[in-house]
């Protein structure tokens, strides 16, 4: 596990041994070398609150960022360094690291963030220090909408726009009595939101039975079973993932809650969710995810390549928002020509990258980037969950316009 103080300096071993000419002074004394200064970028992440995402996560922005610099860094030659930070999935924590990273370690951007309330705080900071800031993976849509500011973009699909693909599918099954269960922060929250409404918009005769909202990371499996149980209803919402996610599948299978249920959940697909449960993972639910294995596009194909190759394994979902990040992140840097905050802020404002899913561009009108997700059932599979029948769901296909967005994002 890494370090909280640790700085990762990550290079291609093509940078570590290629010089970057053009960038010495013309002054230099007796001939001595010397290269422009690195383009630091601040990460925060929570690292020890769940490895099973995040480390994936930092071994896709090392690569991106290896691979940057064997290309020969940005700007004409300068490397791009990435300074760590581990939030420790507290919000003042990761506040209190922003400031240090900016203030003793001088970086140039943030990055980063899991969990919905730590990006947050992060991108409060970064609007009242006036700092570009790429929100990786937090899910919620006031990132981006009802506490949206000029400083803040970010790349994952948000909880309205999954909620809006796993909504397609909902409406085509005969249930009508609905139960939910989420964790109890801003996430969940945000999650069942945006279900419940988008589900009764294309189906009035739906009703929801029951809600059962446990503490993240502490979710008490036997009376939560037996709470959505005694309800009864059709079909179930989930929002729960990691080790919640594990012990809601194995007490609700014990207990034949899924029997002749449909479930519908957020994230469920993704293989770090899938790969720990192995042949207990759950069949027959609706989900988005990531089945990185079945995907064959060149891009994806590049990436995978890549990755396994530097790391000896398969990617996770986490890889691929790391190096996206990252890969955004540098996109910018040319884009804008300049390290300069303002700057940086309008070149991400529209900016298109090629990721592993395809093209992505950070909408101008509410810096939310169009990256997808992949929609599909679950299955199990050579003893391990996987995802079947599925398909990618452009994201810029479940986003409100422009004029929308004006009503749900504040005036910069």
């Amino acid at each position: 596990m890494m370090n909280r103080r640790q700085t990762l300096s990550l290079l291609g071993a093509a940078a570590l041994l290629a010089p970057l000419a053009g960038h010495a002074p013309a002054a230099l004394a007796q001939g001595a070398s010397q290269t422009a200064a690195p383009i630091r970028v601040g990460e925060i992440n929570s690292y020890t609150g769940l490895p099973a995402f995040t480390i994936p996560y930092r071994q896709g922005w090392q690569l991106a960022v290896e691979e940057v610099n064997a290309r020969g860094g940005l700007l004409g030659g300068r490397k791009l360094e990435v300074v760590s930070r581990d939030d420790a999935g507290k919000p003042d924590d990761a506040v209190r690291v922003a400031q240090e990273l900016l203030s003793n370690e001088k970086v140039e951007l943030l990055a980063g963030t899991y969990f919905s309330h730590i990006g947050l705080a992060v991108a409060d900071f970064a609007a009242r220090n006036k700092v570009p800031f790429v929100a990786a993976e937090p899910l919620t849509d006031a990132i981006t909408w009802s506490k949206g500011n000029r400083y803040t973009f970010r790349l994952r699909p948000s909880t309205y726009m999954q909620a809006s693909m796993l909504v397609e599918e909902a409406a085509k099954l005969p249930a009508r009595r609905w139960a939910t269960v989420a964790p109890n922060y801003e996430y969940g929250q945000s999650a069942v939101t945006w279900f419940r409404q988008l589900l009764k918009e294309k189906r009035p005769d739906v009703e929801f039975v029951a809600e059962q909202w446990p503490a993240q990371g502490k979710l008490e499996a036997g009376p939560t079973v037996q709470a959505l149980a005694a309800a009864n209803p059709e079909a179930i919402f989930n929002v729960t993932f990691g080790a919640d996610l594990a012990k809601l599948v194995r007490e609700g299978e014990g207990r034949g809650l899924f029997r002749n249920r449909k479930v519908v959940s957020l994230l469920t697909g993704e293989p770090e969710y899938l790969d720990p449960m192995k042949d207990e993972a759950p069949e027959g639910w609706i989900v988005t995810g990531y089945p990185q294995e079945q995907i064959d596009t060149p891009e994806h194909k590049a990436f995978r390549d890549a990755y396994t190759a530097r790391f000896k394994e398969t990617p996770r979902q986490g890889s691929v928002v790391g190096y996206a990040t990252l890969m955004a992140i540098a996109a910018a840097v040319e884009k804008a020509g300049s390290t300069d905050p303002e700057k940086l802020v309008d070149a991400l404002s529209g900016l298109s990258i090629s990721s592993p899913f395809g093209p992505v561009v950070f909408r101008a009108s509410d810096h939310q980037a169009t990256m997808g997700a992949y929609v599909g059932t679950t299955t199990v599979k050579d003893g391990r969950g996987t995802m079947k029948d599925w398909r990618y769901a452009d994201g810029a296909a479940y986003l409100p316009g422009d004029e929308a967005v004006r009503a749900l994002r504040p005036a910069n």
